[in-house]
C-alpha cells in the first residue's frame, strides 16, 4: 500500500528537547507542561494561588518592570507624532505608541490577577511621570529623531530578548501573552534600524547625519546592555530554576552583541565596546 500523501501530525516537541530548542532561541508549538527548570513536566501554574511564593514574587516584579518599561517609552516617543521627518515615520510612531500602551496594559492584567497587590502597583504604574522610571534608559529623553531610530532599533531589541525570555514559560498566562507582543515588538526593531540606516547613508536628504546616528549609537548602545542587568544576578538564575526565562542575564547580552554587531556595521556605524559607559556591570 502507497504511503499516504499526507501523513498524521506529529506530536508537539515537549521535554527537554524543546527546553533546549527554546534556550537557544528557538520556538515551539505551544504546550501545557513546564519545559525547563527543577518542575519539568510538571502542568504549568495558572493562577497565582498556584505558584510558590518566591516565584509569585518573581513574577510580580517582572511584570512591574515590564509595564514600567512600556508606558515610559509611550512618553519618551509622544513629541515625535508630530515632529518625524516624513508622514510616513509619524505613522509608524503611533503604532509604536498604540503597542506599547496595549504590551503596558498586557502586563497589568497578569498582575490584576495578583489581587490588592497587583493592583497597588498599577496604580503606582499609571502615577509615575517622566524621569520616574526604574530603568535608566526610559528616563531620557528623545531629543533628536536620531535618538528615536537608536532607542527602537537597541533599546526595544533588549525588549524583544526580555518577552522571548519568557516565551513557553512556566507560568501560563504569561506564556500566552507572548506571541502577539514578540509579533508587534518586530516593527519597533526594523523601523528603528531603518531610521539609522537612512541616516547613515542619505543624511539630510532624509533626516540628520551619519555622525548623528553614530552619536545615537553611542548614547543608547551602553544603556541597553545595562537593561540586561547585573551579570551574575541570582534573580536571573532562581528565573530559570522555575522555568520562568530561558537565559541568564550575560548570556542574553551576549547574543544582544552578538545579534547588533552586523547590522550596525552594516550600516558603517562603529559598535561602542562592550564596556564602554557602562553603569551596571
Amino acid at each position: 500500500m502507497a504511503d499516504s500523501p499526507n501523513p498524521p501530525p506529529t506530536a508537539p516537541d515537549t521535554g527537554p528537547r524543546a527546553g533546549k530548542n527554546l534556550k537557544e532561541g528557538g520556538t515551539i508549538e505551544p504546550v501545557r507542561e513546564i519545559l525547563w527548570g527543577s518542575a519539568v513536566g510538571v502542568r504549568k501554574y495558572e493562577t497565582p494561588d498556584e505558584l510558590p511564593e518566591e516565584l509569585r514574587k518573581l513574577i510580580v516584579k517582572l511584570m512591574v518592570v515590564q509595564a514600567d518599561t512600556e508606558f515610559a517609552s509611550i512618553q519618551q516617543h509622544r513629541p515625535w507624532l508630530d515632529h518625524a521627518p516624513t508622514l510616513e515615520d509619524r505613522w509608524i510612531e503611533a503604532r509604536i505608541v498604540a503597542d506599547e500602551a496595549r504590551h503596558g496594559l498586557q502586563a497589568c492584567r497578569i498582575l490584576k490577577d495578583f489581587g490588592e497587590e497587583g493592583q497597588h502597583w498599577i496604580d503606582d504604574l499609571l502615577a509615575k511621570k517622566e524621569g520616574e522610571h526604574k530603568l535608566d534608559a526610559f528616563n531620557m529623553k528623545f531629543d533628536a529623531w536620531s535618538d528615536v531610530g537608536a532607542f527602537t532599533c537597541l533599546v526595544d531589541r533588549v525588549g524583544v530578548y526580555q518577552l522571548r525570555a519568557f516565551q513557553e514559560c512556566s507560568y501560563g498566562p504569561l506564556a500566552r501573552a507572548m506571541p502577539l507582543m514578540l509579533s508587534e515588538e518586530q516593527l519597533h526593531l526594523n523601523f528603528g534600524a531603518n531610521v539609522l540606516r537612512r541616516m547613515s547613508r542619505e543624511g539630510p536628504k532624509y533626516s540628520g547625519s551619519r555622525e548623528e546616528a553614530q552619536a545615537a549609537v553611542r548614547k543608547w548602545y551602553p544603556r541597553a546592555l545595562d537593561m540586561f542587568g547585573h551579570s551574575n544576578s541570582d534573580t536571573s538564575r532562581r528565573a530559570i530554576e522555575y522555568g520562568l526565562k530561558r537565559w541568564t542575564n550575560e548570556e542574553a547580552r551576549n547574543r544582544f552583541i552578538a545579534e547588533t554587531t552586523p547590522i550596525l556595521e552594516r550600516m558603517e556605524l562603529d559598535v561602542p565596546a562592550a564596556d564602554f559607559d557602562r553603569h551596571i556591570a
